[in-house]
């Protein structure tokens, strides 16, 4: 064995062992609280004469060579890289891969054998296959293809869907679905992921989201897909609590239930998660986190809204991504209607190779789907939008942060007040889902009432996420031109009206000072907008557009697409496989500050759960009924609640400070969610949407 890979080995038995209590360790230099894998392998052990030396590393090779099997036998054949310096990331990926093993099956070991020693049932398994889950599903879009009317719009659904079941007999690897908003991409991706990994023989499908905000609505949409078995088939999973946070243990042995055990490593067939939950996950160094890692091997993985990657960590993400394709059994789809420029070119050399669509035609796709009008307005003041917003009655104005949302909705509605029906809406995610819900749907009645009622909603960047509404016209500050496609697919959705008529204006605000991080972002924007002025590109959305876009954006951002140098780590440590596990897990923080979820007593149905809350053994399940009445918080701005006692401890003797609840409803707005005037408060909450 040559001495490089049984250093290999050696290392990725030492990280494994040393860190399956505490976690993965930094390989050499310093420790936060935790001994380096160096400090460890050289220490001591025992006392008197009990005392053990410190290990013998080349023994320990020695050992190793003369017992253990080559390495193309213990491990699944790995692909190297064709570019040595990723071959630093590839090597802690399988390092945390292995860890992820361990720590699994020791989890699960331990369970098993106190589940029986105690005559406790074992929860664990027994879900719906994907080859039972197929039909179900096939069943389901045959049904809504023949409520469907037979619209154009519904035509190219059908197109889209059957183009992608046909290229799920390709290869596994690399893919993208480019569709533009509408087109019916929630349902092709996951069409074609289950005939993908039936084909290959592939374990699970993961659904991955930008937002915490849509999770349930998509877990919902294919629980309704797989019928009776949608239940014991679909997990959420997102970190807005966890139960394995529950301080008292006794009550968490309560609390266990099958969907909260497969949350733990996600063993089971079809998982939805977050973008955050995911990523964070495949660098993370904690064993209660890492333990799902080796589950997500032989997977059909979809991105949501790839446009949403982080940019602060994308050459990492790509890395993590084309680590699990090119040695994982991982297919990977990048589903969006703003496709990312991530192929490799001559302008992004760190770029994916042989990347497939399984869209057919995008280019035709966003010519015949996209019937919208953009065109920037330059500088308006609140005054000039709020005087536009007056001449439409149907219309939606989509603003970079909260304050800006709530001056317009004010000023709106103080003007529009002898107007019958009013109709004036807001939208923030400091309305909790249940209210935004009920916004929503009034919303949606009044658009598709054909004597158009009033409706002028303002609202921050959420309505992008997901949400479907159809107006007329749309407004959008400066933003990416991701946010802008975004912001567009809310704008003559159904084709109900001519292009010429649907209109999506841009505009840059005066009054409002523009987050730091849009900055770049909206210069990258007006460079592509000023490029179809002379003539580069003839639409603004298309695929063209796009790519220009992303490759002004990562050109600009540099070396900050890795910002906390986590390649470079790796990089370095190649040759001595000295990883630093934990200040990788450490740094790679995509929400950076801290959101804290309280929960609101919105109406009767929240009230009732609360009180279930604070004595039910089920408290997973009690606590996912209660998702809808979260509003998630800056630590600051939760703080300044907290320092004015209008939330309170939910059952503090059993929970600690694990739930809160908000107390005072006179600082939750029927419009606004929660609103205070309190100075640190709106600090807290104005860069949030």
């Amino acid at each position: 064995m040559p001495d490089r890979y049984s250093k290999l080995i050696s290392k990725l038995i030492s990280f494994a062992i040393a860190g399956h209590h505490a976690g993965l360790a930094n390989g050499a230099g310093t420790g936060d609280g935790r001994r380096t894998l160096e400090l460890r392998l050289k220490q001591e052990f025992g006392t008197g004469q009990n005392k053990l030396p410190p290990l013998d590393e080349k023994a320990w090779r020695e050992q190793l060579e003369s017992s253990i099997p080559p390495l193309d036998q213990l491990l699944p054949p790995i692909t190297l890289h064709p570019d040595k310096n990723q071959r630093g990331f590839q090597f802690a990926f399988l390092i945390r891969m292995i860890f992820s093993c361990l720590v699994d099956a020791d989890f699960i070991d331990t369970d098993k054998f106190y589940k029986k020693l105690e005559g406790k049932p074992w929860l664990r398994g027994e879900y719906p296959s994907l080859a039972e889950l197929k039909p179900v599903f096939a069943q389901y879009l045959e049904s809504k293809a023949k409520l469907s009317e037979p619209t154009k719009v519904n035509q190219l659904r059908r197109e889209i869907l059957h183009h992608a079941r046909s290229k799920a007999s390709e290869d596994p690897g690399l893919f993208t679905l480019t569709v533009p908003t509408g087109g019916g991409k929630t349902l092709s991706s996951m069409a074609f992921a289950l005939d993908h990994a039936l084909k290959y023989q592939m374990r699970r499908i993961i659904y991955v989201i930008p937002f915490t905000s849509i999770i349930e609505q998509n877990a919902k949409v294919f629980r309704e897909a797989f019928g009776e078995l949608g239940q014991d088939a679909v997990l959420e999973h997102h970190s807005n609590f966890d139960v394995n946070k529950i301080k008292n243990e006794e009550m968490h042995e309560k609390t266990e239930d099958k969907l909260n055990l497969a949350m733990e490593n996600w063993d089971m067939p079809v998982v939805v998660t977050t973008a955050v939950q995911f990523f964070e996950s495949l660098f993370a160094d904690r064993p209660s986190r890492c333990r799902k890692l080796h589950n997500i091997s032989g997977s059909v993985i979809i991105l949501d809204e790839a446009q949403t990657l982080p940019l602060k960590f994308l050459k990492p993400v790509m890395a993590a991504i084309d680590e699990l394709a090119r040695n994982y059994h991982c297919s990977l789809v990048l589903c969006t209607a703003t496709q990312p420029a991530l192929a490799k070119s001559d302008d992004f050399k760190q770029g994916f190779t042989h990347v497939r669509e399984i869209a057919p035609d995008p280019k035709r796709l966003f010519r015949e789907l996209s019937l919208v009008q953009v065109e920037h307005l330059g500088e308006l003041t609140d005054a000039k939008v709020i005087a536009r917003m007056q001449q439409h009655r149907q219309i939606l104005t989509i603003v970079n942060n909260r304050r800006q949302a709530q001056a317009l909705f004010k000023e709106l509605k103080a003007q529009q007040k002898a107007e019958q029906g009013d109709g004036i809406f807001h939208l923030t995610t400091l309305m909790c889902a249940a209210h935004r819900t009920q916004t929503l749907d009034e919303i949606r009645k009044r658009l598709a009432d054909k004597t158009q009622p009033p409706c002028r909603v303002v609202s921050t960047s959420l309505i992008e996420a997901g949400v479907d509404v159809d107006f007329p016209c749309v407004m959008r500050t400066e933003a990416g031109l991701d946010s802008i496609a975004q912001a567009a697919g809310r704008c003559n959705r159904e084709r109900k009206h001519a292009k010429e008529k649907s209109h999506v204006w841009v505009f840059r605000s005066p009054d409002w000072k523009m987050p730091p991080e849009l900055e770049s972002l909206a210069g990258a924007t007006n460079s592509t907008l000023r490029a179809i002025e002379r003539g580069d590109f003839d639409n603004p959305l298309g695929e063209e557009a796009i790519k220009n876009y992303f490759l002004d954006v990562y050109w600009q951002k540099g070396d900050e697409l890795d910002k906390k140098a986590i390649l470079k780590a790796c990089r370095e440590r190649t040759g001595s496989f000295d990883f630093p596990f934990q200040d990788i897990a450490r740094d790679f923080r995509i929400i950076e500050d801290f959101m804290q979820p309280i929960f609101i007593p919105f109406d009767k149905t929240a009230e009732s759960l609360l009180e279930e809350l604070k004595d039910t053994d089920e408290v997973s399940k009690t606590l996912r009924k209660l998702q809808p009445y979260i509003v998630q918080l800056p630590q600051q701005g939760f703080n300044s609640l907290v320092t004015a006692k209008v939330v309170e401890k939910i059952n503090e003797r059993r929970f600690k400070d694990q739930f809160w609840k908000l107390i005072n409803m006179n600082i939750y707005d029927e419009e606004f969610g929660i609103f205070w005037d309190d100075p640190t408060f709106m600090k807290a909450e104005s860069l949030v949407a």
